[in-house]
């Protein structure tokens, strides 16, 4: 759920990159009352999101702004697919329009991306995830977007978790050394994950008692054998270019969770289109 005061600061501060000083187009050719009605129009088939977010984009404008929806986050729609009607001003629609569309789109295009990559790992028990690869000031609505897809959340901030990565390793001195200081510093309900990029790695993280071990960028023969030694005495997360392997072969190694940086950092943008008529 999204709250709707954060949502509108958002979109304040995307309306002034937007604006500038004014839209000078339509203030030089549209009469200032003038008023239109158009449709969103659907230009390829995806899972829809962020449609209450468009809404709010014109409310936001103008209450006077009629937007009216015919189809749901989470619904698929085809191409053609009208997805919202809208009526008002045609100052206000005009001035919302760009705006509106960049959240459809984009969101659109990661709950499509995630919709896609959980229908290859279909039938095996395993999540898809996201990472913290968002875009700045947007996390929040491009994770909502994955759950829109039916993926599942990674960490949303540093502060919902330890994750030792590579870097941290080696400033730690050792896996060992990392997980003693996590586990002496953070409270026993915070899980500690340790990034691995080999089997002695995996070793070290099981013994230094992580909560989470990832399998970074191995193939998939070594992290089904990472599987088999950690042998369920911790989480297993396959991570590292999912998005460019056989996500049914990363599943068939047995890991429980496959994240996959690429559903919001890489994502193409679903079509989708406002036609006044």
């Amino acid at each position: 759920m999204i709250d709707q005061k954060q949502l509108f600061k958002t979109i304040e501060t995307a309306l002034a990159e937007d604006m500038g000083t004014g839209d000078i187009t339509t203030m030089s050719t549209v009469p200032d009352d003038k008023t239109v009605s158009g449709s969103f129009i659907a230009k390829a088939d995806g899972i829809l999101c962020g449609v209450d977010i468009a809404a709010a984009v014109f409310s936001y404008i103008d209450s006077d702004v009629h937007f009216k929806n015919f189809f749901s986050d989470g619904d698929a729609v085809k191409y053609g697919d009208v997805i919202a009607a809208i009526k008002g001003r045609a100052f206000s629609v005009l001035t919302g329009e760009r705006l509106a569309l960049n959240f459809l789109q984009r969101l659109s295009g990661i709950a499509t991306k995630t919709h896609e990559a959980v229908q290859k790992i279909e039938g095996f028990a395993v999540r898809i995830i996201d990472t913290r690869k968002t875009t700045p000031g947007l996390r929040i609505y491009e994770k909502y977007a994955v759950r829109t897809g039916g993926g599942y959340n990674h960490r949303f901030t540093l502060s919902d978790g330890v994750l030792i990565k590579d870097n941290h390793i080696s400033a730690a001195g050792s896996i060992t050394n990392a997980v003693r200081r996590a586990r002496d510093y953070v409270p026993h309900t915070l899980k500690i994950e340790v990034e691995t990029e080999t089997l002695e790695q995996v070793k070290e993280a099981l013994e230094s008692g992580a909560d989470i071990i990832m399998l970074d960028n191995m193939p998939a023969g070594m992290m089904k054998e990472a599987v088999q030694i950690i042998n369920k005495k911790a989480l297993v997360e396959a991570s590292g270019n999912m998005d460019e392997k056989d996500l049914r072969e990363v599943a068939a190694t047995g890991v429980d969770f496959i994240s996959i940086g690429a559903l919001t950092n890489a994502v193409r943008p679903m079509d989708i289109s406002l036609k006044f008529k």
